[in-house]
């Protein structure tokens, strides 16, 4: 059965789903930075391991391990943000069909938008804080490095 379409409500339905696209484009960008860190902490555990088999210094390959695994921790933090901001991506795309879905067919899904919105926005702020406490650690780190040279 065919169903009839006003394009006033497709016109409104169009436009209850486009403030979570918004939310996408965010989810997006963080995807990009944080794969960009990842990246710098694979390059630079292969670089740190590269130099270990070749060093027969035990102070400079206690440091790499430590090294290593810190790197190790913030590429877990990393990989678990990208996890997070996947399924943000995905609890808000289906926020968006089901908004289009109510508002153009009639059928009372706007429970399970709201649920998929607000689970989406929960998985966004669980990666914030694994970026946060990727950074922490990146920081830490760096802290560690420079009074190790002083």
């Amino acid at each position: 059965m065919p169903l009839p379409l006003d394009s006033d409500i497709i016109t409104h339905g169009i436009q209850l789903a486009v403030a979570p696209v918004f939310l996408m484009t965010a989810v997006s960008g963080m995807i990009g930075a944080v794969a960009g860190r990842l990246a710098r902490i694979i390059d630079r555990a292969r670089l740190v391991e590269d130099k270990a088999r070749t060093s027969g210094d035990a102070e400079f390959l206690a440091r790499a391990f430590t090294e290593l695994g810190e790197l190790r921790m913030r590429g877990r933090l990393a990989n678990a943000c990208i996890a997070l901001l996947t399924c943000c991506a995905f609890l808000i795309g289906l926020t968006i069909i089901l908004l289009f879905l109510g508002e153009t067919t009639g059928f009372q899904i706007s429970r399970w938008a709201v649920g998929g919105f607000l689970s989406g926005v929960g998985c966004f702020l669980m990666a914030l804080l694994c970026f946060l406490a990727e950074t922490v650690i990146a920081t830490r780190l760096l802290n560690f490095h420079l009074l190790k040279r002083e």
